[in-house]
């Protein structure tokens, strides 16, 4: 990491333990040429589907350093472009005559540019994650960087009025879909500037290499874990359908147990129980429990018989 500024900026550089299929890599190719059209691009999906992993991923190709900002319902627009922050005191003593003391004192604001003005003025690589959990009207400022390639600086910065955005510029958002909690609305204008890429789950080759990768498990484990919870996935009796995180919560489990699947049959049954049961029902009802854990104690009987 280096600093501009009051500004973190992260280094490109790959992403450890980051797996790339044919899946992943049609995504990312597909990013990669939007953006060199000149289109910002915005993974939209639900929690667990990689959004945020494959936006540093893209980033990290285009090889620029990233500013990153994470969506809040407490941002403005000075969160984004500055603001003044401070101030700054200038003292003048005149004892020219030593029986006479003369002193002058003035104060003023200080400005300081916060990080879209950062990545637009170098032309760094912006990563807006969950930009939708901002207001909308602090991302009123976007509109014309995405479009006209200026950014309007407030009337309180000295100076320039309007930032020429660099030819570099690139930026990559995420967000979660509308129907989730503390999630904005985008304005249209917005939507219409930049290039959505809807994500679902990976498919079953890219979640086991996850699971492998991110926890160190065999792959035959692995194998086994993402059977299981694309069993329960495609069941319909979640509230909502586990993810390659729950993959990876029950692989680094059995891992701290050092255990197997087939070595542990009660332990991981129980291990399953409990991350998958809570990954899959928000209201927490004792009906709706009961009911994954009978749906998953099938799937289990069903998958640690075949590998017995």
């Amino acid at each position: 990491m280096v600093m501009e500024g009051s500004t973190t900026l992260l280094q490109p550089r790959p992403l450890p333990n980051f797996v790339e299929t044919a899946y992943v890599r049609d995504i990312v190719g597909r990013a990669l040429t939007y953006i060199s059209a000149g289109f910002p691009v915005h993974f939209r999906g639900a929690s667990g589907t990689g959004k945020t992993t494959l936006a540093m991923h893209v980033a990290a190709k285009m090889g620029r350093p990233v500013v990153m900002i994470h969506g809040d319902e407490e941002f403005s627009t000075s969160d984004l472009v500055g603001g003044e922050h401070g101030y700054r005191t200038k003292k003048v003593i005149d004892n020219f005559i030593h029986s006479v003391l003369k002193t002058e004192e003035d104060t003023s604001r200080t400005w300081m540019d916060n990080r879209l003005t950062v990545a637009c003025r170098y032309g760094f690589t912006l990563v807006y994650d969950e930009f939708t959990r901002s207001r909308p009207e602090a991302n009123n400022a976007l509109l014309s960087v995405l479009q006209e390639k200026m950014l309007d600086l407030p009337a309180a910065r000295e100076g320039e009025n309007y930032l020429h955005v660099h030819p570099e510029f690139t930026a990559i958002f995420t967000s979660n879909p509308e129907e989730y909690a503390g999630v904005y609305r985008s304005q249209d204008a917005l939507r219409d500037r930049m290039i959505t890429m809807d994500l679902d789950n990976f498919d079953e080759e890219t979640e086991v290499g996850i699971t492998q990768a991110k926890s160190n498990i065999s792959r035959e484990d692995a194998e086994v874990i993402v059977r299981i919870v694309r069993s329960l996935r495609d069941s319909g009796a979640c509230e909502f359908a586990p993810t390659v995180r729950g993959c990876i919560m029950v692989a680094r489990s059995l891992r701290v147990r050092n255990a197997s699947v087939t070595t542990a049959n009660a332990l991981f049954r129980q291990i399953c129980l409990d991350v998958l049961a809570s990954e899959s029902s928000r209201v927490g009802s004792k009906a709706q429990a009961n009911r994954i854990r009978d749906v998953l104690a099938e799937i289990l009987d069903r998958n640690l018989l075949s590998v017995a």
